[in-house]
């Protein structure tokens, strides 16, 4: 049997569902719900804050999340199928025209903020009424 499609094999039990891994793109704000091991208990941690980046593919999938504690910015990576990570939820969308959001490291105050993402609006003129306003 060829070598690659034994590693294939061996990660393929390895990569969650799809269902387990929101539509993430960057620029939302996400919950990560990541267990923690203290001793002999285990806990489950929240990090809400900015999803920077994806990089990877495949089992090696990696997501960069920022927030700020105490005007410090404290940054994470996580590795999206490792069996630590129990959950992750999307707070909010956010509108990000880049793949990499690196330079919100140099702001602070409003200027850290991203828009909220449209929710689907199109502009029309007056003589196109949209189909939803109708009804």
């Amino acid at each position: 049997m060829d070598r690659t499609k034994i590693i294939e094999a061996a990660v393929a039990g390895q990569l969650k569902d799809a269902k387990d891994i929101p539509n993430l793109r960057v620029g939302d704000t996400i919950d990560v719900h990541y267990k923690i091991i203290e001793g002999d208990k285990e806990r489950v941690q929240v990090f809400q804050g900015v999803l920077l980046a994806k990089t990877g593919r495949g089992i090696h999938t990696m997501i960069t999340v920022r927030r700020i504690v105490a005007n410090e910015g404290v940054e994470r990576m996580f590795p999206l199928h490792s069996p630590r990570l129990a959950k992750i939820d999307v707070v909010r969308r956010g509108d990000a025209r880049r793949a990499k959001l690196y330079y919100l490291r140099d702001r602070f105050g409003k200027a850290r903020r991203l828009r909220d993402q449209r929710r689907g609006l199109k502009h029309t003129t007056g003589a196109q009424a949209p189909a939803a306003a109708a009804e």
